[in-house]
């Protein structure tokens, strides 16, 4: 099941996080975070700056404090390694997985990395785990590497760590999602289109009370208020929602499902704004002595592996995730070999896997 041929990929309305006062300062000179901004909000010399974060023993208690809170809130990050790396930027490109978990991530870390490699790059991995506080460590410790690019599985909504992305003067691929401003450039698909095939597809199936399983944040807000939008235009009865913090794994939605039947009785259908949440589902309904699809449909997004192996399938909606790593780590080549004329958006096409779970 996909979308006509001729209909425009639908945006996503990513949530952006503002800034703080100081950032927007830094924001509108440009996004170069600079040694004496942060002696400026912290009230000291750059020079007092400079020894703090080279021998913070040789600073007193109360200014040390007040440089760290100022490093903090600018996102500023002193380079470990500038004196080896005078002549130039590494040839590692940092890339920013969401989850290590999701088998999608992985697959376009790996499609990424394969382009790279042949190029003589070494693509660096971490995890952001959805955290905006892991992403903003995450960030500042590769970035001082030097990093010649980064790819991230997903958009940054904090407005710092854009600003500081921005500032770094870099390649950036931001991923998962058809946002209208990206960083840099951007290779994604519309969640919006993928969560329209399958409240449609629920819908064409006979199912009229369904309910929403998702993250409370990013890409799972997105797809929530998708389903929200879609279900009530096709006339579904929304009767039941349960938004998650994080999604670690399979036990995730095993929960989710079971916090959601003890609440309500006459589910028909539920959509699962992930496949990890999904087969969680899947897993659960089963424990549970429920039969798929007969008692209960579900929907996943994402198509893993597993989804079309634990009977009797998962309907899914899917990406090829490998395909969009390769054109990142392209499109990443083509800016570091100043190739200006190049694409730098790519929105690919989703469509729905139906299985035995619809």
């Amino acid at each position: 099941m996909t979308l006509p041929e001729n209909q425009e990929h639908a945006f996503d309305p990513v949530e952006r996080v503002a800034a703080s006062e100081s950032a927007s300062r830094i924001l509108a000179l440009g996004g170069k975070v600079r040694i004496e901004d942060v002696a400026a909000l912290a009230g000291v010399s750059p020079i007092t700056v400079s020894r703090a974060l080279r021998n913070p023993g040789i600073v007193s208690d109360v200014r040390r404090k007040r440089i760290e809170a100022a490093v903090a809130e600018t996102g500023y990050a002193s380079n470990p390694h500038a004196s080896a790396l005078k002549s130039g930027r590494s040839n590692i490109v940092a890339a920013f997985l969401s989850n290590i978990a999701s088998e999608q991530y992985t697959a376009a870390a790996d499609g990424c990395s394969a382009v790279l490699e042949r190029a003589g790059y070494h693509l660096v991995m971490g995890r952001t785990s959805y955290s905006y506080a892991r992403e903003t460590s995450l960030i500042r410790a590769i970035m001082a590497m030097r990093p010649a690019a980064a790819f991230i599985t997903g958009v940054m909504e904090l407005e710092e760590n854009r600003l500081f992305l921005r500032g770094l003067d870099i390649p950036i691929v931001e991923s998962w999602a058809n946002a209208r401003d990206p960083i840099d450039m951007l290779v994604g698909f519309s969640n919006v289109d993928g969560v329209r095939l399958a409240v449609t597809h629920l819908a064409e199936r006979g199912y009229r009370k369904v309910g929403f399983i998702g993250r409370n944040s990013g890409r799972g807000t997105i797809r929530r208020k998708a389903f929200e939008t879609h279900a009530e235009a096709l006339g579904l009865e929304r009767i039941a929602a349960l938004s998650v913090p994080n999604v670690h794994g399979v036990i995730d939605g095993r929960q989710a499902l079971r916090d959601i039947l003890t609440t309500v009785s006459d589910l028909d259908a539920v959509f699962c704004a992930n496949d990890l949440l999904g087969i969680g589902a899947m897993l659960e309904a089963r424990a549970m002595g429920l039969r798929i699809p007969e008692d209960l449909a579900i929907v996943g997004f994402g198509d893993s592996e597993l989804a079309a192996q634990i009977p009797p399938g998962m309907t899914t909606v899917c990406v090829d995730s490998h395909a969009m790593g390769e054109t990142a780590g392209r499109l990443i080549l083509g800016r570091l070999n100043d190739d200006l004329s190049g694409e730098t958006r790519r929105v690919f096409p989703v469509s729905l896997k139906i299985r035995g779970s619809t």
